[in-house]
């Protein structure tokens, strides 16, 4: 059975923003800690956590979410909020303009609430100064007015748990860091896991699906629930479209092709990576920024997004001179393996 699917795509589908379209569905996250596929391990010590502060009676220690953009970590914190039976404020790192803004948020909480903070190594500096005795002391000094008039006054906080994602940790300040009791970093899921979830959202969403269709889109997805989510949602148009509504495994094929998504999971950018390092560099190294440049994206976003399941999946080498081609991208390109100098490290 051969099925070809033709349209122009000039939007990412591997993009870790979410899109509009995305908000209108069902919502497709796990309200509990056995509903959350994956992440066996982080799941295991943090339900130890959870369980231990409740037969205390106490906030949970502060949690740092930590690892790619896509893999949950705004959903493990909106289920941390749910087994713990308390409230969650939302907020992100960009957000806070002020220090008035986060004084806010803090003095607004009630006793246990969980303040989520996205994207925290963006915070500024000069703000994380609040939080320090905020979350150690669970109190904060206000200055008010200026100059000789200037006077402190010492608020008291509720006690509650501090709950950061970050994408970079490495970019977080070591004071700031070392606040937080709980550190949990997430992985990349196996095809196996994203199988899963796939069946489980197509479930939701009600979209009939067969397991080697489900294995197929779970595949292809880079290790990341977002994108096999979105994949999902993508392959169930064409499949709505220009099939019978059955997502197959041929179905999937088809319409992950025609959106320019390999039978290895890489899109049109990555292929423009590999091949701009190969075909102007002689397959490296070559620095971030120079890449960047090359093939005209943002280097924090090839850095975040498409670096990571480049380099996991053996496409791409980092080296302290720059980035590499293995042999394998040569034969994924079907393009011959040429060993210079350069490669050699």
């Amino acid at each position: 059975m051969s099925i070809q699917f033709s349209e122009d795509n000039s939007t990412p589908i591997t993009s870790s923003a979410r899109l509009q379209e995305d908000r209108a569905e069902p919502s497709l996250r796990p309200k509990t800690i056995l509903e959350y596929i994956g992440q066996e391990k982080a799941k295991e010590n943090l339900q130890v956590f959870i369980d231990a502060a409740k037969l205390r009676n106490e906030p949970l220690d502060h949690v740092l979410l930590h690892g790619p953009p896509g893999l949950g970590k705004t959903t493990l914190a909106g289920i941390i909020a749910n087994e713990m039976h308390v409230n969650m404020r939302i907020t992100s790192g960009p957000a806070i303009e002020k220090p008035g803004d986060l004084v806010a948020l803090l003095t607004n909480l009630s006793e246990g609430d969980i303040l989520f903070v996205d994207e925290i190594h963006r915070l500024n500096r000069a703000y994380e100064e609040i939080l320090y005795p905020a979350m150690e002391d669970f109190a904060i000094d206000i200055i008010l007015g200026k100059g000789p008039s200037a006077s402190s006054i010492h608020l008291d906080l509720p006690h509650f748990t501090l709950i950061g994602a970050t994408t970079r940790s490495g970019q977080l300040t070591a004071p700031l860091r070392d606040r937080f009791g709980v550190t949990i970093r997430l992985e990349l899921y196996t095809p196996d896991e994203l199988k899963q979830i796939v069946e489980r959202s197509a479930d939701l969403l009600n979209v009939k699906i067969d397991s080697y269709g489900s294995y197929e889109i779970a595949s292809r997805s880079r290790g990341t629930p977002r994108i096999a989510n979105r994949y999902l949602r993508r392959v169930r148009d064409f499949a709505q479209v220009r099939a019978d509504g059955m997502i197959t495994r041929e179905v999937a094929d088809a319409a992950l092709l025609s959106l320019d998504v390999d039978r290895c999971g890489l899109d049109a950018i990555d292929r423009r990576m590999l091949r701009s390092i190969i075909e102007f560099y002689g397959g490296g190294p070559v620095g971030l920024d120079t890449l960047a440049a090359t093939i005209n994206e943002d280097a924090v976003t090839l850095e975040d997004v498409y670096e990571p399941y480049l380099l996991q999946s053996g496409f791409l080498t980092r080296t302290p001179r720059g980035r590499c081609v293995t042999r394998k991208a040569y034969e994924h390109l079907g393009l011959s393996f040429q060993k210079s100098e350069q490669l050699e490290f």
